[in-house]
């Protein structure tokens, strides 16, 4: 029981840290639009966000792989 309290407090703190700096992780991508398109998916604190990226294999055009993590434009947390 204790161990599952530990790991509950744990994913707690993960998603307030996202909610509050607005990051995601990422949770999975796919090729698109004839290999030119990458499409990822990301994991907030707010739902699940997709996001757009060109795809290149050598990285000088668009990116070769998603990044880990990404900011969302939406922060709840922006001092405005």
């Amino acid at each position: 029981m204790k161990i599952l309290l530990r790991i509950v407090s744990l994913l707690a703190l993960i998603w307030l840290g996202l909610l509050l700096t607005g990051y995601g992780v990422l949770t999975g991508s796919h090729k698109n639009f004839a290999g030119i398109g990458l499409q990822c998916q990301y994991l907030t604190a707010q739902g699940m966000v997709k996001a757009q990226y060109l795809h290149g294999d050598s990285s000088f055009i668009g990116v070769a792989e998603c990044p880990l993590l990404r900011k969302m434009s939406r922060v709840v947390d922006n001092n405005s």
